[in-house]
């Protein structure tokens, strides 16, 4: 399990590579004392260049990924992947599923990866990609299921907490539960009293699945399709949800869609459906403002034109 010395070894690891912290902006248009964390402003735009690049620079460093890596994605980490693939040298294969967005299929062709559409859901790809890694040797990184993308993932904790040390709670978008594991862990040693609360779509269920026991089915068609996918049997992130936080939310298609609206006319950024299911959660009121400070994670922006464009004329 990752700790808190992984986190901040993490950090140190990434931090040449990286421009770090990212922003921690205001944000007076929401209910409360609230803030983004903009994860879209890193290269590939998204915060799974985190954890990506710290996995990366452990299996060079050990020589571990000498032939190569594989990895399953609905297309931020193939990105990451690709990107510090290319930054250590190494040949990256992603899978991919046949719907995920032309923007992020040429993202990591543009870093020089792999990609490879299979299956017509994330699950899929997935069983397909740890398939391929044992029967050809490749190193498997998992967009969630690893502590070196944990640990990456988790640096944002240490940020937060640096960048608002009075923060009180914090909004963290759930799919696999890479990132929520590792900000709940990170924040459970720095900031003990501060609520960490996971955000799914509702088309996109695992994490809510997990938490509360229940069985909601998962839709495919959303605007979040970053989060869609089940979480796989035994995942480290499971313990890690489990102990560290104690609620998660679901958020509506419609909701996602107001969130990316919101985001670009009153803040001036823009944000794929995965990564403003947290600035939906508050602003339809499936969580409440209270008088603590409040940090929602803004984790990607990579949304194609298309969908971009007909968000914004109020599709």
């Amino acid at each position: 399990m990752p700790t808190l010395s992984d986190f901040r070894d993490a950090h140190e690891r990434i931090r040449p590579y990286l421009t770090l912290p990212t922003p921690l902006e205001r944000a007076h248009w929401l209910p409360g004392e609230a803030y983004l964390k903009l994860e879209t402003v890193n290269p590939t735009h998204s915060f799974k260049i985190r954890g990506a690049l710290n996995a990366m620079l452990r299996l060079k460093a050990d020589g571990r990924a000498a032939d190569g890596v594989i990895a399953a994605s609905s297309g931020n980490h193939a990105q990451a992947l690709s990107y510090a693939a290319k930054l250590t040298g190494v040949r990256a294969q992603i899978l991919m599923p046949k719907h995920t967005p032309q923007k992020k299929i040429d993202g990591v062709r543009a870093h020089g990866g792999e990609a490879i559409l299979f299956g017509e859901n994330y699950d899929a790809a997935e069983a397909e990609a740890i398939r391929r890694a044992a029967e050809s040797g490749l190193t498997y990184v998992s967009p969630y299921n690893h502590p070196d993308v944990v640990a990456g993932a988790g640096t944002i904790g240490l940020e937060i907490t640096a960048q608002l040390p009075e923060v009180g709670r914090v909004l963290v978008c759930l799919s696999g539960g890479g990132l929520l594991g590792g900000i709940a862990t990170a924040l459970s040693d720095l900031k003990p009293g501060c609520e960490v609360i996971g955000v799914c779509a509702e088309n996109a269920p695992a994490g809510y699945n997990l938490v509360y026991g229940t069985h909601k089915p998962q839709v495919w068609e959303t605007l979040a399709e970053a989060l869609s996918g089940d979480i796989e049997a035994g995942s480290l992130t499971i313990d890690l949800i489990q102990r560290h936080v104690r609620e998660v939310v679901l958020v509506s298609e419609a909701a996602i869609a107001d969130a990316m609206r919101a985001l670009v006319y009153q803040q001036g950024w823009i944000a794929e459906g995965g990564g403003a299911v947290c600035v939906a959660a508050l602003m339809s009121g499936a969580v409440q403002a209270d008088d603590r400070p409040l940090v929602a994670l803004v984790s990607g922006a990579n949304v194609d034109e298309s969908a971009l464009r007909r968000v914004l004329a109020g599709g």
